[in-house]
């Protein structure tokens, strides 16, 4: 049985998508069936939202996401004010983003651990598993207190209680004067068939 240092040897790599252009590659998943056509009609209807001042725009994570290496895609959202708004799961949250806030991480499983052959010798090495991805459980547990992690505010004149703290997240989206996506398409051409009506 391999050891618990040499399971735990392959950290996630979180995907870093400002180092692609996948925009060509969904675009022609449109012209493909299932899924694919999917994913690309999904594309074109987040690209609207996102041209549309008026239309809140709502992240919504649920499942194993930032185990599987999505933390730098939901960050960016975030920082380029392509969202208004996070609803999570807490595992997202405390046990994933959180615990890889701490300095901690999620690891590589070998393909022979995924369906849970392994799982009981993972348990003695206290090794928890999701699906493909192994986190250390002694890192779980470990307890730090909230300060001494959290890097120090930047320093800033405090506000007077007549201004306002923060500018609104619509106001900055207005300013935004060219869309995210781009594309060689026409915004027109771009736009999704609506959705049928539910009956």
């Amino acid at each position: 049985m391999p050891t618990k240092k040499e399971l735990l040897q392959r950290p996630i790599q979180h995907l870093d998508l400002k180092q692609h252009n996948v925009v060509p590659l969904v675009d022609a998943m449109s012209h493909m069936a299932y899924s694919a056509r999917d994913t690309a009609r999904a594309a074109n209807i987040y690209d609207m939202m996102l041209r549309d001042t008026d239309c809140g725009v709502i992240l919504c994570l649920a499942g194993s996401l930032i185990s599987a290496g999505l933390q730098k895609i939901f960050v960016d959202l975030i920082r380029n004010n392509m969202v208004d708004a996070v609803v999570s799961t807490g595992a997202n949250i405390v046990d994933q983003d959180f615990f890889e806030a701490l300095g901690f991480n999620h690891y590589i499983a070998g393909d022979e651990y995924k369906y849970g052959a392994g799982d009981a010798d993972l348990r003695e090495l206290m090794i928890d598993r999701i699906y493909d991805t192994f986190i250390d459980e002694e890192e779980l547990r470990t307890r730090r207190t909230y300060p001494s992690f959290v890097p120090p505010s930047p320093t800033a004149p405090p506000a007077s209680a007549s201004s306002p703290t923060s500018t609104p997240a619509r106001a900055t989206r207005t300013s935004r004067s060219t869309p995210p996506r781009t594309s060689t398409k026409s915004p027109s051409s771009r736009s999704p068939t609506p959705p049928p009506a539910s009956s």
